[in-house]
């Protein structure tokens, strides 16, 4: 019989694929190639159940949080942009830009020694530190202050039209000091040790006061610092002279008052003249003692003229004891004058702290004109490389930089948020 399991057994193989190509996997495959072959005498595989086909996902429908997701972007977003582009087209005043530049150049042409030789920089030196202080005055309360009595900064910056690029009811030096760097810009390059300010205004004419008042102010400071260094250059200078000069007037004083007191202008000339005194009198004595000899050997014992004689010789020799004891302590107890030889040492040693003070005098003095010379080459002076002039076009503000970084801000964090909304929510 033909359905017989030895017709179905006798049956030929179904033909199979070509080893290239690879039999379809799956259950669906499988249903459509049918029972897989089975080895000779072994029995029939089962065939598998066929699987349910489903059916295709319905079109997608917007839900609840899909709105909300659109809402919050146009009230975190879109919303925001367009109040700033309203604000910044139909009410935000234009400002005009007034650019100054300059730097601090330190003058130090050397000494008339230096430029005798050839040796001497003519060429002005830039001063770090004071460029460093200048960059820190411009941006505090005093600029502020100092620019206030130029230019009436109240008055310039304030618009009731545009209550957030203008200054606003607080008029206090904090409130002005907060407002200031906002328009006024400061550059500063330290390499090359330049400032540029940038000076916004609602005006022209306002934006180039306020530069020009900026720049006086500088310069004043600038002339105050080399004052001060020129100050602190000869305040020791100063000093040593004024104490040298003490010196020299209490060393005349003390000389003066010996001579008065000794009545005596010079006494190493007095002492000459009493030494020339003292050798006359010994030439004297030693003529009248040649005499009294002479009369001796000539004449009796009882002549006149030999008492006469030897009064005379009696008188020299007293006078030049009393021209001796001049020069020593000796002397009459009852003398209030002292011995002229203390007079002598006194006199030198007040001679000598007079000519030491007149000595030091002269050094402290030429090192004074040092110092004051030093201060004199060394000024300092503000060069201007680029002059404030009056705008003709309002540059600020940049409305377009200011919408697009808004709205690149406002899109990141309502990106950020979203992100982190559906993160919580898939942990839940």
């Amino acid at each position: 019989m033909s359905d017989s399991p030895q017709s179905e057994a006798a049956a030929p193989a179904a033909p199979q694929s070509p080893p290239d190509k690879a039999p379809p996997a799956g259950p669906v495959a499988a249903n459509r190639a049918g029972p897989a072959a089975s080895p000779p005498g072994a029995p029939p595989a089962k065939a598998a159940p066929p699987q349910p086909v489903r059916a295709p996902a319905p079109r997608a429908r917007p839900r609840r949080r899909h709105w909300g997701l659109l809402i919050s972007m146009i009230l975190m977003v879109i919303a925001p942009v367009a109040v700033a582009a309203w604000y910044l087209f139909t009410q935000a005043e234009d400002q005009y830009a007034s650019t100054l530049g300059f730097s601090v150049r330190k003058e130090d042409t050397g000494s008339a020694v230096e430029i005798l030789g050839g040796i001497t920089d003519l060429t002005g030196g830039s001063s770090t530190n004071d460029t460093d202080i200048l960059f820190e005055y411009i941006q505090s309360p005093n600029m502020v202050r100092a620019v206030m009595q130029e230019v009436d900064l109240v008055a310039a910056y304030t618009r009731a039209s545009d209550p957030v690029f203008s200054l606003g009811e607080d008029t206090r030096i904090e409130a002005m000091s907060d407002y200031w760097t906002r328009m006024v810009q400061v550059y500063f390059d330290r390499s090359n040790h330049l400032i540029e300010i940038r000076v916004k205004a609602f005006t022209p004419q306002d934006a180039h006061a306020i530069a020009l008042a900026i720049r006086k102010e500088s310069d004043r400071t600038i002339n105050a610092l080399s004052a001060v260094a020129r100050e602190d250059a000869t305040r020791y200078a100063r000093a040593e002279l004024d104490r040298a000069l003490e010196r020299l007037k209490a060393s005349r004083a003390a000389l003066t008052e010996f001579r008065t007191r000794n009545q005596i202008v010079d006494p190493e000339a007095d002492i000459r003249g009493r030494m020339g005194l003292l050798n006359t009198l010994q030439g004297e004595l030693a003529n009248a003692l040649i005499e009294l000899d002479l009369l001796r050997q000539n004449s009796r014992n009882d002549d006149p003229r030999i008492v006469q004689a030897d009064r005379r010789v009696e008188v020299i020799r007293q006078r030049i004891s009393e021209e001796r004891a001049r020069f020593s302590s000796e002397g009459d107890a009852n003398e209030e004058r002292e011995a002229y030889s203390q007079l002598i040492g006194q006199y030198e040693a007040l001679a000598v702290d007079q000519k030491f003070a007149e000595e030091a005098y002269v050094a402290t003095l030429a090192a004074y004109d040092v110092a004051v010379a030093d201060g004199q080459r060394q000024s300092r002076y503000l060069a201007t490389y680029i002059e404030p002039e009056l705008a003709e076009t309002p540059l600020f503000p940049r409305r377009w930089s200011i919408l697009m970084t808004l709205l690149g801000a406002l899109a990141t964090t309502w990106t950020v948020l979203t992100m982190v909304y559906y993160s919580l929510r898939d942990r839940r």
